[in-house]
Parts: C-alpha cells; sequence; structure tokens
C-alpha cells in the first residue's frame, strides 16, 4: 500500500517546499522513500548555508523529473515544478553520472544574468541508476559587492584601477555553462539560443537540413526529455509538431 502527501514549510528566512512522495508499507512495516531524506538534507543545508545558496532536489523517477523540493528559492526564482537545466538534461543524456558521482563548481546563469557557482550531486540507487539529482547554487553578488565597497576603502585609488571585479559581459562561457531556467520554455529557448548564435539565417528560413540538424542537437542536449518540449520546439521553428517527431525518429534511427 502507497500513502501520498504534500508537506510545505516556511519561515522567514527559509523557504522549503516539497512535493508529493510516498510512504510504501512492506510486510507491515513503514518503508520511507529514500527522497525524503534527502529532503531533510535539502532543509539543512538551506538553512546552513544561508539566504544566497539555492538547495534543489530532482527526483528522477518521476515521469516530469521537475524539481520536488527547494530551499531559497529566491536566489534563481524557481519553484517546485522547475524544469531541469540544460547542463543537467546534457549530462543525463550522456551518462556522465556513471563515472562520476559530482559535478563541482561550474558557472551556471541565472535568467536575470546573475552568475552562479553551482555543484550537482548524482543520486543512484545500489545498480548505479541515476535516481535523483541534489543541486546547490550560489550567489556571491552581495559578497563582490561588499568587497569592491571595501577595496574603495583601504586602497588608493592608483590600486583601486589596476583591480578588475568579473561581470557577466567579461566572462567567457562554454557549452557546459548552465542557464537556470524557471519554466521549460526557458531553457528551450536557452538552448536553441545557443545552436543558432552563430547562424545569420533567421529561423524561418532555415531549410530542411539546417532544422534537422538543430533538432539533432537539441536532442543530443536531452531538451525533448522535458515536457511540452516537441511542441514548443516546432513553434519555434516554424514546423509542426509530427514533423518535428519525424526527424526525431530518423536522428535515432541512424544513431
Amino acid at each position: 500500500m502507497k500513502v501520498f502527501f504534500i508537506i510545505c514549510y516556511i519561515d522567514n528566512n527559509l523557504l522549503l517546499e516539497y512535493n508529493i512522495f510516498t510512504i510504501v508499507f512492506i510486510g507491515g512495516h513503514m518503508e520511507k522513500d529514500i527522497m525524503l531524506y534527502y529532503i531533510e538534507i535539502v532543509e539543512l543545508l538551506g538553512l546552513t548555508l544561508g539566504p544566497s545558496y539555492e538547495i534543489v532536489l530532482y527526483d528522477l523517477r518521476r515521469e516530469d523529473r521537475n524539481i520536488i523540493a527547494i530551499a531559497n528559492g529566491h536566489v534563481g526564482g524557481r519553484s517546485v515544478g522547475a524544469p531541469l537545466t540544460e547542463s543537467i538534461l546534457k549530462s543525463i543524456v550522456s551518462k556522465e553520472y556513471e563515472n562520476i558521482n559530482y559535478k563541482a563548481n561550474y558557472n551556471s546563469v541565472s535568467k536575470n544574468n546573475k552568475i552562479f557557482r553551482s555543484s550537482t550531486l548524482y543520486i543512484k540507487d545500489a545498480n548505479n541508476n541515476l535516481i535523483g539529482l541534489l543541486c546547490i547554487n550560489f550567489d556571491d553578488t552581495h559578497f563582490k559587492d561588499l568587497t569592491a565597497q571595501l577595496m574603495s576603502l583601504i586602497h588608493p585609488d592608483e590600486v583601486i584601477e589596476k583591480i578588475n571585479f568579473e561581470k557577466l559581459e567579461d566572462i567567457k562561457f562554454s557549452d557546459e555553462s548552465d542557464t537556470i531556467g524557471a519554466t521549460m520554455e526557458e531553457v528551450a529557448d536557452a538552448a536553441i539560443d545557443r545552436v543558432l548564435k552563430n547562424s545569420s539565417v533567421p529561423v524561418e528560413r532555415l531549410n530542411k537540413s539546417e532544422r534537422i540538424e538543430i533538432v539533432r542537437i537539441l536532442d543530443d542536449k536531452g531538451i525533448f526529455m522535458l515536457k511540452g518540449a516537441v511542441s514548443y520546439v516546432a513553434k519555434l521553428l516554424h514546423s509542426s509538431e509530427a514533423t518535428i517527431y519525424r526527424y526525431l525518429n530518423d536522428i535515432n534511427s541512424n544513431k
């Protein structure tokens, strides 16, 4: 027998949201779902690290694979139900998790162009299957501002002129850099923007082979794992859902 429940906990310093979980009764004994233990870790990290750290938990056993628990969601502007990010989708498709247990200190960018330092723990079962993700995103904006203020107080002007503080436009992001989106549309838009950034041809003027190549790249990035992505990408590429599914079938049949 399974029991479903929802929990939501709020205090002045931490917003922690939980989604639906199950408790399974086996042989008359209650078996607590493993993700419930990770929810406690989300809450602990949110309180311990403070409001500049967003702590996110995904349960990949669920059909939607969206966020199921989050602490300090104001950092990235997300809440329970937000989708996987582009970088995480790609790591799932490439099965990067089979050889590593975590990915630490990579750059990600929020939808309002804040730079985060991000880390992801791959949660696996006894058979090394990926079942969840615990992600930490640190927004150091306030600390950089404080550093700049302190430096202006304790150093002469000629020293200040030699100090370079990183801005978003100064940082070179690779294709592995992540863009955090609160919705499927934002994640898909970011992925397509990356694909088209070097193209001078408007989307509506792309030929069939160019559209297929875009779909192939998006598929490699795992974008079509997101619910509703096929319909949304079809709209962006001025195509039909049937056409996108046909492209995907052709692409996967040739792998």
